[in-house]
């Protein structure tokens, strides 16, 4: 995948005890496959079911592989993980290592997998040709927002995620209310075996969060796809992303935050 940066080996050293991870998807021709790979890492409590919609428009062109985040789908729960940002990316580094892939590669996040994404491709910046940002949540402090309507709007996520976290039976029974009307299965789970990296993830990742500071570090042209009807977002916070340089934006009207297949047609034509 090139020469590696120093960055590169600093991450590579970082943890190296972290656990590999489910690979749920990988269409790996026999012998020597030259088409361009793509890895897709999904959101929080959901797997790589994330990205149904999209793989069978890109697998005949592409290597496809879809890897199930620390502490959700098939992927191990460490004892005494406390599921930081850099837990998910140690893992992820781990496991894509683990491929031994030859060349740049396309990275695909959604949700929370968009952060973890981030990180990755600012830390790993030889790896990644391209980012492919799906619905990223990205949240500020409320502290750092001047507008007192996004600061009230931001305020009001992180106090419904603080909620969430501190009832656990209401979030279980909610979350299993949601799945049941969702079109594809697995992409909403919060049980009680996920229950901890839900958590965890919510509060380190998702409430506390650097995804802005790690897109300014990275070279790659990165796209972001996100749906007009998106509950999870704050568009004055997602503006700041799609005024980065390299950054091209694809708005899906009719779409909210879960890859349905009119976005999915959009994420399958930014991978390319």
């Amino acid at each position: 995948m090139g020469v590696p940066t120093i960055q590169d080996l600093v991450e590579g050293l970082r943890d190296p005890r972290a656990p590999l991870l489910h690979v749920a998807a990988d269409n790996k021709r026999d012998g020597h496959d030259p088409r361009p790979v793509v890895v897709m890492i999904h959101g929080i409590a959901s797997s790589s079911a994330t990205f149904v919609y999209v793989t069978p428009l890109i697998l005949d062109e592409h290597r496809v592989i879809a890897i199930d985040l620390l502490g959700f789908g098939e992927s191990p729960q460490p004892e005494g993980a406390e599921y930081t940002l850099e837990e998910h990316v140690a893992a992820v580094a781990h496991t894509i290592r683990s491929l031994h892939l030859d060349a740049p590669f396309t990275l695909v996040g959604h949700s929370l997998g968009c952060l973890i994404a981030a990180r990755y491709a600012a830390t790993h910046r030889s790896h990644v040709a391209k980012l492919v940002l799906v619905s990223p949540p990205v949240y500020l402090s409320p502290a750092e927002i001047g507008d007192p309507r996004v600061r009230l709007r931001m305020s009001g996520y992180l106090q419904a995620y603080q909620y969430f976290r501190e009832n656990k039976a209401f979030t279980i029974a909610h979350a299993a209310v949601v799945s049941k009307l969702l079109p594809v299965a697995h992409v909403m789970e919060i049980t009680e075996q996920n229950w901890e990296p839900f958590v965890k993830s919510l509060e380190h990742c998702i409430e506390s969060q650097t995804v802005i500071s790690d897109l300014a570090r990275v070279d790659a042209p990165v796209e972001l796809v996100y749906g007009r009807l998106d509950e999870f977002l704050v568009p004055e916070n997602l503006a700041i992303i799609e005024k980065m340089r390299n950054v091209t934006t694809h708005v899906v009207n009719v779409s909210d935050h879960m890859i349905r297949k009119p976005m999915a047609r959009v994420v399958a034509t930014a991978i390319g």
